[in-house]
């Protein structure tokens, strides 16, 4: 993957933000578990915007395959990030609270990653 994101990398919705450094694909289930980690950190005080989502498929072909029988089927889904790319927002929350969420969702995410704060 080459170059840096042209679409998504403004912050619109919230104040704080998570935003990609490197370019990655990133599952579905990486998402989910980013997602599920900063509703649990945050409580019910702040909003969340979750701003990828997984629309490109990952085949699999089963082991000892012969050539020539076709394309897998789908294994799972990813989203296709590239650096600059904003990933989750956050708004309604203290800086300390989000900063602390963000940090924890950073370390499960598979790239190096930012917290932005709009200004």
């Amino acid at each position: 993957m080459n170059g840096i994101s042209y679409r998504g990398n403004r912050i619109c919705f919230g104040r704080y933000a998570l935003q990609a450094l490197e370019p990655a694909w990133i599952t579905s289930r990486q998402i989910e578990a980013g997602r599920h980690t900063v509703t649990r950190n945050v409580r019910c005080g702040g909003k969340i915007w979750v701003r990828i989502f997984p629309d490109k498929p990952v085949t699999v072909r089963t082991t000892e395959t012969r050539m020539g029988s076709g394309k897998g089927s789908p294994e799972y889904w990813v989203a296709v990030i590239k650096p600059g790319r904003i990933l989750y927002e956050m708004s309604g929350v203290a800086e300390n609270i989000a900063r602390k969420a963000i940090s924890i969702v950073a370390s499960k995410m598979p790239i190096k990653t930012q917290f932005i704060i709009s200004g």
